[in-house]
């Protein structure tokens, strides 16, 4: 055994034992071999001590623990307080790493940060694996990530022994996700070199068996695989057929270790060729959008500069019916003077001497005219 090794690598386990050492291989497989691999078990179902001591590799230990709360979140901190590693690091007994994994992440380290993590492949439960590119570097992204949610998993990270001030950091009391909020502690309190993103795939991470879905309980993960069923230039390093009697994580694990460094060379290129393959077909989607729009845009700037017309010839004929009233109104008040002068003038004669002075002759005059002539 290594009296200090370089790597502390922690895989809780608890139902797995279908496939613990296939993610075990995936560890002894690494380039990097100053490690101690501790192997908690959280309750662990019967045959995971054998699958373990099978291997007979000095550098692993195994803690067979009673299932603790939870996701056994303190059965980790219990191995935690006996991890000798300068790095700690995370593997999934369901998941495969491949073989330079924490070469690569221990490079990212190399500048100082308190921790780093690489991307993964999800790997769907009939064997298509699909990258999840998830970039803290981004300001929107990392507010998710510090906000929001996760999408990366536990076996992307590596971290610092001495970002915390204890090892056995894992938060007992969550129900749930207690990695990602021990990632956030760590960002927080190492604020002037918080992580690294390595940016290739390390990590192959595959569906828990308790979720009971294809696609993970992941809905990006679900959109991709919609795409792989419908297209046919899917590449094939990232699909693999899975057998009735054997499971999705045997068959890349095979893959993997036929030719390790060709096989990882193989899928990374594959993945760029479907992130520039799915970043095209969405230009090539977008453009018929776009031109529709532009289309759509320019009817509307017509009907608008239309409507703009018709609402600047009303608000003429507003304004010269306006002037028309207020014409009409001084014609009106005009009138309305005259009359009352006319009133006025008539008041004055019917108040005046004269006007009762002739009032006899117009008695007389008023008598003859109603007077109606003899018939002969």
């Amino acid at each position: 055994m290594v009296s200090k090794p370089r790597f502390s690598i922690l895989m809780p386990t608890h139902s797995r034992v279908d496939v613990i050492g296939l993610a075990i291989q995936s560890v002894l497989d690494q380039t990097v071999e100053d490690f101690e691999l501790l192997v908690v078990g959280d309750g662990a179902a019967p045959g995971t001590k054998d699958v373990v001591d099978a291997f007979r590799d000095t550098r692993i230990r195994f803690f067979d623990l009673p299932k603790a709360p939870s996701y056994g979140y303190a059965n980790r901190n219990i191995a935690l307080r006996e991890a000798r590693g300068e790095f700690i690091g995370f593997a999934a007994d369901d998941d495969l790493l491949f073989p330079d994994h924490f070469e690569i992440l221990a490079e990212g380290l190399k500048s100082g940060v308190a921790i780093a993590y690489s991307q993964a492949l999800w790997v769907s439960t009939d064997g298509i694996a699909a990258p999840f590119l998830t970039n803290l570097e981004l300001a929107d992204e990392f507010k998710l990530f510090m906000e929001v949610g996760n999408s990366i998993p536990a076996s992307c990270f590596l971290y610092r022994a001495d970002s915390l001030p204890l090892r056995d950091a894992w938060p007992e009391d969550e129900v749930a996700a207690a990695d990602w909020r021990l990632w956030q502690r760590i960002i927080r309190e190492n604020p002037q070199n918080p992580f690294r993103y390595c940016r290739v795939p390390t990590v192959m991470h595959f569906s828990a068996r308790w979720k009971n879905s294809r696609y993970s309980l992941s809905p990006q993960l679900a959109t991709i695989l919609d795409i792989a069923d419908k297209a046919g230039w899917w590449p094939p390093a990232l699909r693999v057929s899975v057998p009735k009697d054997s499971s999705e994580q045997r068959e890349y694990s095979r893959l993997m270790r036929s030719e390790p460094t060709a096989w990882s060379q193989r899928t990374r290129h594959a993945v760029d060729d479907l992130v520039a393959k799915l970043a095209w077909e969405d230009v090539n989607a977008t453009r018929p959008a776009l031109a529709k729009a532009e289309a759509e845009r320019a009817a509307l700037q017509l009907a608008l500069s239309a409507l703009a017309n018709k609402f600047d010839q009303a608000h003429q004929s507003i304004t010269e019916l306006q002037k028309a009233l207020s014409d009409t109104k001084q014609e009106k008040d005009e009138i309305e003077r005259t009359l009352q002068d006319c009133q006025a003038d008539i008041l004055a004669l019917h108040q005046s001497n004269s006007w009762r002075a002739t009032a006899p002759l117009r008695w007389i005059s008023t008598a003859l005219r109603s007077r109606k002539p003899r018939k002969k």
